[in-house]
């Protein structure tokens, strides 16, 4: 399929006055142009390193707030991109419409449905604080401030994940406004090819307002953290990798090597140090867990060790993800296996002598996530067996000067896995890929070419005139030249 470049945006001069006060009329939240108070706040979100310069921001507080921002933009050529948090921003809109959906942050429960409704600004500490008086646990990831409907439209992997799967398999009806502003609600029943696009390839195809999905009959878990030295990272990787060969699918975890700085605002226990941090959660009791982490344990002595039963809304202290906003640039890899050796690179790479600094994590996959009907959504790769992710934080007064950086860090560690290479989650892929120079095989790399191709047909058939091509690496297939 010929690809178009439409990454060009229309010029300012289009907003007229009169035009955009007309627009602040028909909606509810507010409208800012850049020089108004209000508009940085607006256009920020958790990821620093890339900052949105829209020409037009709506602060939407409702589905009918969306749809007259997405009329307004089609009817003056502007692109359109829409943020809830800013977690994985992946290109910056500069000279187009934001659509802000923070303000849309209504969330309902049926316990006996075991359901929950959410609007498109809601993020996942709200869903697990309204899901777990009834005993009940959404398939949230593993930070409580990142958006839900974002995290679900590239598939979503968990803390649950192994035992229940991808977010998106779970998924039972999207609120949508397409490309002409209309409102509809797309179901696979009513619209299959359409509502699997969107699980897992949704970015590009429209703006969702609100989702339903089915809660989990989870009310605890036993897990935490093994953090281990740096003297032995390399034992915990091979131990780590024999561990998962026959895990329980109840058990999902995670190893992250981390080198962390030497500096003033890090917990003293962790400046300067070089650890390693297994992630543990699993839905059994724990009695039994007790039993499947005692070939970790073995590898030798810990810095810490806080495995125990918790309430699942405690599950966010297992990954203890940072809470601060903070500039960022990442990449990953999704694999159909590895050895230690690749690790032991991996880690020699990106340690205490790395260039920047940069948070290793290996995602063991598997279990459910393999499991599902692969032709009900667009998640790709289901079978990989780990996700490798690499992240580095970029200066924030100056995110620019260290991307290049990091950035060829993140490639030569990502070639030491090449050989058992399938592709990448659109989930973690952080800091502008749609705008890199490989960004088409970037996006194909997180679909295949096939489906990449369906993708990017669905994208012709709802959005002809490319209206919302601010997305991860081109997932809908057009935004980046050569797409």
């Amino acid at each position: 399929m010929q690809s178009i470049d439409r990454t060009q945006t229309a010029p300012v001069s289009v907003l007229d006055p009169a035009a955009v006060a007309a627009l602040a009329r028909e909606v509810r939240g507010p409208v800012l142009l850049p020089g108004d108070e209000g508009y940085d706040a607006e256009c920020a979100g958790f990821q620093l390193a890339l900052p949105h310069r829209p020409a037009v921001v709506v602060g939407a507080r409702c589905a009918e707030d969306v749809a007259a921002a997405v009329r307004f933009a089609g009817g003056r050529g502007l692109p359109v991109a829409v943020q809830a948090t800013g977690h994985g921003r992946s290109a910056a809109t500069d000279g187009g419409l934001l659509i802000s959906t923070r303000r849309m942050s209504g969330v309902r429960v049926d316990a006996a449905a075991r359901t929950a409704r959410v609007e498109a600004g809601v993020v996942w500490g709200q869903v697990v604080e309204a899901a777990a008086p009834h005993g009940l646990a959404p398939l949230n990831g593993s930070s409580p401030g990142v958006g839900v409907v974002s995290y679900t439209l590239g598939g979503g992997v968990g803390v649950l994940a192994r035992t229940f799967g991808f977010a998106a398999d779970h998924v039972r009806s999207v609120d949508l406004v397409t490309a002409d502003g209309r409102q509809r609600q797309v179901t696979a029943e009513r619209d299959p090819e359409l509502f699997g696009a969107l699980l897992g390839g949704g970015h590009g195809l429209g703006v969702v307002t609100a989702m339903e999905f089915a809660l989990m009959p989870v009310a605890r878990l036993y897990g935490g953290q093994l953090v281990f030295g740096g003297e032995l990272v390399d034992e915990v990787l091979a131990a780590y990798l024999r561990w998962t060969e026959d895990v329980p699918d109840a058990l999902t975890s995670s190893v992250a090597l981390i080198a962390y700085p030497d500096l003033p605002q890090l917990p003293e226990h962790l400046r300067g140090r070089y650890l390693a941090h297994v992630r543990i959660a699993y839905t059994g009791s724990a009695e039994e867990g007790e039993k499947l982490v005692a070939p970790l344990r073995a590898v030798g002595p810990r810095v810490s060790d806080d495995l125990r039963e918790m309430p699942y809304d405690a599950s966010h202290t297992i990954h203890r993800d940072p809470s601060e906003p903070h500039a960022y640039d990442g990449d990953n890899a999704l694999l159909g296996g590895v050895d230690a050796a690749a690790l032991r690179r991996v880690a020699a790479l990106t340690g205490p002598a790395a260039p920047v600094m940069c948070v290793v994590q290996l995602n063991h996959l598997g279990g459910a996530l393999a499991a599902r009907d692969t032709a009900a959504t667009a998640v790709g790769h289901r079978d990989a067996r780990y996700a490798l992710r690499l992240l580095s934080p970029l200066p924030g007064d100056a995110p620019d000067a260290g991307r290049a950086t990091a950035r060829a860090l993140h490639a030569e560690a990502l070639a030491a896995v090449a050989p058992w290479r399938l592709g990448r989650s659109v989930n973690f892929l952080f800091g502008g890929h749609g705008q890199r120079p490989d960004a088409a095989e970037v996006a194909r790399s997180v679909h295949g070419a096939d489906e990449h191709r369906r993708l990017a047909d669905l994208k012709a058939a709802h959005d002809p005139e490319n209206v919302f091509r601010f997305h991860p690496a081109g997932a809908a297939g057009r935004a980046p030249a050569g797409a």
